[in-house]
């Protein structure tokens, strides 16, 4: 039984039904975000549950990861970034990120300054707008440059229970890193972990609670035309375990949203709307570190990527778990993991060895070959971290990029035919950009007339998604995480 909150109620006799097919991170945002209007929207998963593609952990409040982007693809990460904090705070783990540049790399700290300056410019100018978007610290503490004097005598203090500033998440680098491997100075910025479980649970929970929202997972898509005499789409679906064509199911749907991540292809072979796109395969890796002391920021190691020294990157959780990156062809990024599509076809087909992968085929010599791998990458810096174990299997999955710049970052939405529209996210805080932009083509084309809607296009309303509770939060995470066969941990964040 569902139950509604102070969220807008689907009128059944004039609302067109949307369906969303997909229930990523982009497909359950999109639907949350129609939903929350009373718009009517049947959200189709072909998995058990909701949110459980490519692993992400950190919010790109300005694309800092990235020194190969361009200037507005960081400027509009930030805004997105934003954005996402307001709508979903119980998925945020507020903690600054380090970024460090190794003795071995090209480029100098230096280097990030300009862009920085005009990420905390664009910051203050948005907080100036509107005072809600202060959601990072203050615009003036958006990044702060440390010299080595500076983290030396960090090393110097008691490490802190609790973070009272933030120079309170440098004592535990300070004293375990090699400062001799790094170019000074590092250069802390606001941005911060953000959890793929805890989204997983607001979204689960809100959904639960919208009348305007069907949920039908365990679904697959097999079939999509349009129908003869409108310009409504007919879907057919049928049980994802039990593909019996008597088990088919066939509805009509006023618009289609495509949000089948790196499946998207497939969904643009059946509607005929033809789309350049990419898919790349990637894994990073969850380790236990018992000699793990202080509180940690996210620390990345600027490096080129695909190279063996490509970036590193250490993601904290409470209680001594690290999920981590490595950008080698040894660790996170594979052989021929990036594949495009082509003239026949809009879906780049992976080899078989990666889509075993995805449905949770991992070969145990392989999850130990390559966690352990990149645990000696991090060593290279911090050495004790050698010590650090394998925690689970990989987190992983393959991640669409639409168009030919494997590079890109910041993407929302492409519309390829009338009343249908793919959501082509690469970074999960672009799934609020890509929600609004459907709202906008659901308004324009008339498919959608709703006052509320009208009313909202320009701000986000998420009155029942933003009434979810950090203690619900957190128990339907960690539910999550152990259904699929993770730690705990990865659901927590530290101000719980």
């Amino acid at each position: 039984m569902t139950q509604t909150l102070t969220g807008a109620t689907a009128d059944t006799l004039s609302t067109p039904k949307i369906a969303v097919v997909g229930a990523g991170v982009a497909g359950s945002t999109i639907a949350l975000r129609l939903a929350e209007l009373g718009i009517d929207t049947t959200l189709i998963e072909r998995g058990p549950s909701l949110v459980n593609g490519p692993p992400f952990c950190h919010l790109h409040a300005g694309g800092n990861l990235y020194r190969e982007i361009s200037d507005q693809q960081c400027l509009t990460l930030l805004q997105q970034s934003i954005d996402t904090v307001k709508v979903y705070p119980q998925s945020i783990n507020i903690r600054p990120t380090l970024l460090a540049v190794p003795k071995s790399d090209r480029s100098e700290p230096q280097d990030l300054l300009t862009r920085l300056e005009k990420l905390r410019a664009h910051y203050q100018a948005l907080v100036d707008q509107d005072a809600s978007n202060e959601v990072l610290g203050k615009p003036a503490d958006y990044f702060r440059f440390y010299e080595r004097s500076e983290i030396e005598f960090l090393a110097q203090r008691e490490l802190p229970e609790h973070a009272q500033c933030d120079e309170d998440w440098l004592v535990a680098f300070a004293k375990q890193t090699n400062l001799d491997t790094l170019k000074f100075p590092l250069v802390m910025v606001q941005e911060y972990g953000l959890s793929a479980f805890r989204w997983a649970a607001i979204a689960n929970l809100a959904i639960e609670r919208l009348d305007a929202c069907q949920l039908k997972t365990n679904t697959s898509v097999v079939d999509i035309r349009p129908c003869d005499s409108s310009k409504r789409w007919q879907v057919c679906t049928q049980p994802t375990a039990t593909p019996d064509s008597n088990t088919l199911e066939v509805a009509e749907y006023d618009y289609v949203v495509n949000a089948c991540g790196f499946k998207s292809g497939e969904l643009d072979d059946m509607v005929e709307a033809k789309r350049q796109r990419m898919v790349e395969f990637k894994a990073s890796f969850v380790t236990y570190w018992p000699e793990c002391q202080g509180l940690w920021p996210e620390v990345v190691f600027h490096g080129e990527r695909g190279t063996p020294q490509g970036m590193a990157q250490l993601t904290p959780y409470p209680g001594g778990y690290f999920q981590l990156h490595g950008m080698t062809q040894a660790i996170t990024l594979f052989k021929d993991g990036l594949v495009t599509s082509c003239e026949q076809s809009s879906q780049p087909k992976l080899a078989p060895h990666f889509l075993q992968k995805i449905d949770g085929e991992w070969p145990e010599q392989l999850v130990h070959e390559r966690t352990e791998g990149n645990i000696a990458h991090i060593a290279q810096f911090i050495p004790n971290f050698i010590t650090a174990k394998t925690a689970s299997k990989p987190l992983f999955g393959a991640q669409q990029i639409p168009g030919e710049d494997p590079d890109l970052r910041a993407a929302d939405v492409s519309f390829g035919r009338q009343g249908y529209a793919r959501a082509e996210i690469v970074k999960a805080s672009s799934a609020l950009a890509t929600a609004d932009a459907i709202l906008k083509d659901l308004l324009d084309s008339g498919i959608v007339q709703s006052q509320l809607a009208k009313q909202h296009l320009h701000d986000h309303y998420f009155p029942v998604t933003q009434q979810c509770q950090s203690e619900e939060v957190t128990a339907q995470a960690e539910q999550f995480a152990r259904d699929r066969q993770y730690p705990d941990a990865l659901a927590r964040v530290f101000q719980d």
